[in-house]
């Protein structure tokens, strides 16, 4: 596993999985929508932290910076 991700979709992913979780325990989403959306939030906490992303393997994308 190469990392394909940088540091700015890293971040975002971070926070956009921490919103969702604020909104589930702040009641904001419920039902189905909060276990998809949590479960959506758990994956880009591992993603993140594992810098790789398996979904922009096929379409060849990486948000890595290059390095000289």
């Amino acid at each position: 596993m190469k990392p394909n991700m940088g540091t700015v979709d890293r971040i975002l992913r971070i926070v956009v999985a921490l919103v969702i979780i604020g909104l589930y325990f702040a009641k904001q989403i419920t039902g189905t929508a909060a276990i998809i959306l949590l479960v959506l939030a758990g994956v880009f906490i591992l993603t993140s932290f594992m810098s790789f992303c398996p979904l922009y393997l096929p379409f060849g994308l990486s948000t890595k910076k290059k390095e000289d």
